[in-house]
């Protein structure tokens, strides 16, 4: 797939990078070669932005439209950071490319313009590069000290009530990943990724073979995520933690526990 843009039509673009590979940057260009020449000039960053996918649109700064719906649907997403006392938001979310991607596809499946998306293949360096990245992070080990940073004294303690229920079940390792935390007997059973403000829950089972009275949890079989299993939940507060550990008892003893 061609990067460039044709002339006069701008393009909304998700870019990914290897430095952090838990955030995609989700932007407008007018000439997206002239936007990735700027990014990737700086020495700062040890890789390079590579293009994921395009959306054509006809308008300047449809960007904007997008950044205010996904921060309507989750706020936590957007990466904020505050400056000589003034909060700044950047074009940075904590998600999966796939999940930008799936975003994008949802809008132009609506809008009947599906043939306006576009995803880019990884080449030549960027291959090497994201290979390179991949093979540091796996060399580092992680914890849940630095997981539970992510959180707010209150998702924390949550978090804390959570691992209590999970951990009254027989042979439950608790393993520390990047971007989540496995919980495992002796196959991974439910990851918790700490947010800020809720613990986002994915239970590893089978799409269709949940059972959820409450329904409760939803369905990502088709979406781009981080953790394990087609089910994924969110807790905020804790009278919700009955509810949700019948769902990862149900995982518990589906992955070969007794």
């Amino acid at each position: 797939m061609n990067k460039k843009n044709n002339e006069g039509q701008g393009v909304v673009y998700i870019l990914t990078n290897p430095s952090f590979p838990e955030y995609v940057k989700i932007g407008y260009a007018d000439n997206l070669q002239k936007r990735l020449k700027e990014l990737n000039r700086s020495e700062c960053i040890p890789y390079a932005f590579r293009v994921f996918a395009i959306y054509e649109v006809n308008e300047r700064l449809q960007d904007l439209a997008l950044h205010n719906m996904i921060d309507s649907i989750n706020p936590n997403l957007r990466a904020i950071e505050t400056f000589d006392g003034k909060k700044r938001k950047k074009e940075f979310y904590a998600m999966s490319a796939d999940d930008a991607y799936a975003i994008l596809q949802t809008i132009a499946t609506v809008s009947g313009t599906v043939q306006r998306l576009h995803k880019v293949s990884p080449e030549g360096h960027e291959i090497i590069d994201e290979k390179l990245a991949e093979e540091i992070e796996n060399s580092v080990l992680y914890t849940e000290d630095s997981l539970l940073s992510k959180g707010n004294k209150e998702t924390i303690l949550l978090y804390q009530e959570l691992k209590k229920e999970i951990k009254k079940l027989d042979n439950v390792v608790v393993e520390p990943k990047k971007l989540y935390i496995a919980f495992k007997s002796p196959k991974n059973f439910t990851d918790v990724e700490i947010q800020k403000n809720n613990l986002k829950i994915f239970i590893n089972m089978s799409k269709g073979t949940l059972v959820d009275p409450n329904g409760i949890a939803q369905d990502v079989s088709d979406i781009g995520h981080w953790g394990n299993g087609d089910y994924r939940v969110y807790l905020s507060e804790k009278s919700k933690i009955a509810d949700i550990m019948e769902l990862i008892k149900q995982s518990y003893f589906a992955n070969g526990n007794k």
